[in-house]
C-alpha cells in the first residue's frame, strides 16, 4: 500500500477518486487529444492564372490565393468600378468628358495589374509555387494549362496596356493644344 502523504502527479484530485493506479497503467485523463488540423486545401496555379486573366480586375485571384479577408482583393473592385464608370460616361457623353479621361486609364491599369499576376503565377516554377501557396504538400505539375494562361495574358495585356498609354497621351496633347488656342484667343 502506499503512504497516502506521498502524493505525486495523477493521484487523488486528477480523476483517479482516492485509487491508486494499477500496476503498468498511465493517467491520460488530461492529455491533448484533439485531432490534428486538416492541411490547407490545395491552391492551383494554373486556376489563380486563369482567375487573374479573366476575373483579376476584381482581385478574384487574390481571394482564392488569400481568401475573403484580403484588404488588396477588395480595393480592385472600387478601382475597377471607377474605370468601368469612366468607359460608360465616354460611351454616353463623348469623348469630350474631362472625368472619362482621368477614369478610363484606371480601368486599364487595373485590367493590365491583373494581366502581370496572370502571368507571373503562370511562369512561377513550380517548386516555388508549391513552397509558397502549398507548404507540407507534393509538388504539382501544372503542364500546359498555366503556359497558355500566361501567352493569352500577355497578348490582352499588352494591348490593354498600349491602348490605355496611348489614350492617355492623346489626351495630354489635346489638353495642351486646347490649352494653347485659348491662349492665342486672348
Amino acid at each position: 500500500m502506499r503512504d497516502p502523504s506521498n502524493t505525486g502527479p495523477g493521484d487523488g484530485a486528477l480523476g483517479l477518486g482516492g485509487r491508486e493506479p494499477s500496476v503498468g497503467t498511465a493517467h491520460y485523463s488530461h492529455a491533448d487529444v484533439s485531432p490534428s488540423p486538416a492541411p490547407p486545401p490545395y491552391r492551383s496555379k494554373t486556376l489563380a492564372a486563369w482567375l487573374a486573366l479573366v476575373a483579376g480586375a476584381l482581385g478574384l485571384h487574390r481571394i482564392y490565393l488569400h481568401g475573403m479577408g484580403d484588404k488588396l482583393a477588395w480595393a480592385h473592385v472600387p478601382l475597377t468600378t471607377l474605370g468601368l464608370v469612366g468607359a460608360e460616361r465616354m460611351s454616353t457623353l463623348g469623348q469630350n468628358d474631362r472625368l472619362a479621361w482621368v477614369l478610363v486609364p484606371v480601368l486599364g491599369l487595373m485590367l493590365s495589374q491583373a494581366m502581370l499576376f496572370a502571368i507571373l503565377y503562370a511562369l512561377t516554377p513550380d517548386e516555388r509555387w508549391d513552397a509558397r501557396y502549398n507548404p507540407d504538400q507534393p509538388t504539382h505539375p501544372t503542364r500546359w494549362g498555366a503556359v497558355l494562361a500566361a501567352v493569352a495574358a500577355l497578348v490582352v495585356g499588352g494591348v490593354v496596356l498600349i491602348g490605355t498609354i496611348a489614350f492617355s497621351i492623346q489626351k495630354i496633347f489635346e489638353t495642351q493644344l486646347e490649352a494653347e488656342q485659348t491662349e492665342q484667343r486672348r
